[in-house]
């Protein structure tokens, strides 16, 4: 319930994560939702005074526009602890300290995880403890297995919550409502219909300082395995009968495991590239091997192209063109779908040539059809139309909806074991193929579109 007292544990509080992203997400919950009682504790290596993460808690609430008195609550609640996580008595003392009701947030790096996790499955943890976990689940499948694994020492599959915010992205969600709750699209969306989907989540931001990270996962990784095949399984699953969190993870992993790469050849179905230097919006973007603590020879893509299949009835034959990158010209975050030709255009009627198209807009959100209508002048004369809105704007951040859901312990927004394992196995003949330097290395300079012919399918 949204007034039973939690205790949010956040290992690694004193990252950028934490910072950046988790705080500001609960100040926007607090926010919508004040009457929740969280006592926000941090833990991480680094010395921190408890005057300064009660300053941290509080700048970024107030940043939300959370109520002054909720404020001064939390705030005066919230305590760091300076602990080292993989330190057996360090953990335990931390633990001990902590009631019922309490959500073990690992804003850590997946190897600490695991190793955590080893940990407290020799500790008595208090009744109805939950996990929650950050991506990257494991570095590859055999990691992401043993992951699991470890996890489910320490707690139930379903007190685990592995963390991917954009399923907290509000366009994301409206994803349902566009799919089974209409008459419109419905009967349309099958590959009877549809001739390709595309998942794009381009950005014009470049590095920005992340190299400690991105530099180690890349495109691919950082994006495609986690992100973009979750929007991909909620875009193909079937209908629910209800909003059941369960019954929607079973659905999507249905799809992930239906998913395979197009023509089952990583060689053709995958594509690669990175930046040069370049201008974005009139600033100097250096060449990525150039940027800040990158290792040239790592080889890391910065924007990365998959194109996979689902097999089933439904979608049989039709390309997800999952594709997302940095230092581009423009933000292109969008679903786009195409659909297929007329099966007869009366003779007469001069066809524009152009494919009606469905556009999502991922950031900001919206809607567009492109339609073919009748021109204006000339009645026979066909040309593509758009009918566009904007959606509601979201009520928190992705953030907020994700600990929301957490706190309730309502898995729907989280990432089950068996889909965390699906989309490495999905991605791994690629990885294996990049790694082997069997798919060449494209480049591009910063603020272009990306190097030509991306949008082509093969065979």
């Amino acid at each position: 319930m949204a007034d039973a007292p939690t205790t949010l544990l956040i290992l690694g509080a004193s990252g950028d994560l934490t910072r950046r992203l988790l705080l500001p997400g609960l100040g926007s919950l607090l926010r919508i939702e004040p009457e929740r009682h969280v006592v926000v504790l941090g833990a991480d290596r680094s010395e921190m005074t408890q005057d300064g993460w009660r300053r941290r808690v509080s700048d970024s609430l107030a940043e939300a526009e959370v109520d002054g008195e909720v404020v001064e609550r939390i705030v005066a609640a919230a305590r760091y602890e300076q602990t080292d996580a993989l330190d057996p008595e360090q953990l335990r003392a931390l633990v001990d300290g902590v009631e019922d009701g309490l959500v073990i947030y690992f804003a850590l790096p997946p190897q600490v995880t695991v190793g955590v996790c080893e940990l407290l499955a020799a500790i008595d943890l208090p009744e109805g403890t939950r996990l929650a976990m950050e991506k990257p689940f494991g570095h590859d499948l055999e990691t992401a297995v043993q992951l699991n694994e470890q996890a489910t020492k320490v707690v139930p599959e379903d007190r685990i919550f592995r963390i991917d915010h954009f399923l907290g992205v509000n366009t994301v969600l409206n994803l349902l409502g566009l799919r089974f709750a209409n008459r419109i699209f419905q009967p349309l969306w099958s590959a009877e219909h549809i001739e390709r989907v595309d998942i794009c989540y381009d950005e014009s931001l470049a590095l920005e300082g992340r190299a400690g990270y991105y530099d180690k996962a890349g495109a691919l990784i950082d994006m495609t395995q986690s992100h973009l095949l979750q929007v991909l399984a909620m875009f193909a699953m079937e209908s629910p009968a209800s909003m059941d969190p369960d019954e929607i993870r079973s659905l999507k992993a249905q799809v992930l495991r239906a998913t395979t790469l197009w023509g089952e050849d990583p060689l053709t179905a995958s594509r690669r590239a990175r930046y040069t230097a370049g201008t974005i919006d009139g600033r100097q973007v250096p060449d990525y091997t150039s940027e800040e603590g990158v290792d040239p020879d790592r080889g890391t893509e910065t924007l990365a192209q998959l194109i996979v299949q689902v097999r089933n009835q439904r979608w049989a034959g039709v390309p997800f063109v999952l594709r997302s990158g940095k230092a581009l010209g423009d933000d292109n975050k969008q679903i786009t779908v195409t659909f297929r030709a007329p099966a007869h255009v009366p003779d007469g009627l001069r066809d524009c040539g152009a494919p009606d198209k469905l556009v999502l807009e991922l950031r900001p959100g919206a809607v567009t059809v492109e339609m073919s209508v009748n021109a204006e002048g000339d009645p026979f004369e066909l040309t593509q139309k758009q009918l566009h809105t904007p959606l509601g704007q979201p009520r928190m951040k992705p953030y907020g909806e994700v600990l929301a859901g957490i706190l309730d312990s309502n898995p729907l927004l989280s990432i089950r074991g068996d889909n965390a394992e699906q989309m490495w196995r999905i991605v791994e003949p690629v990885l294996d193929a990049w790694r082997a330097d069997e798919v060449p290395m494209e480049e591009y300079a910063a603020g272009s579109g990306g190097p030509d012919g991306w949008d082509r399918v093969p065979g």
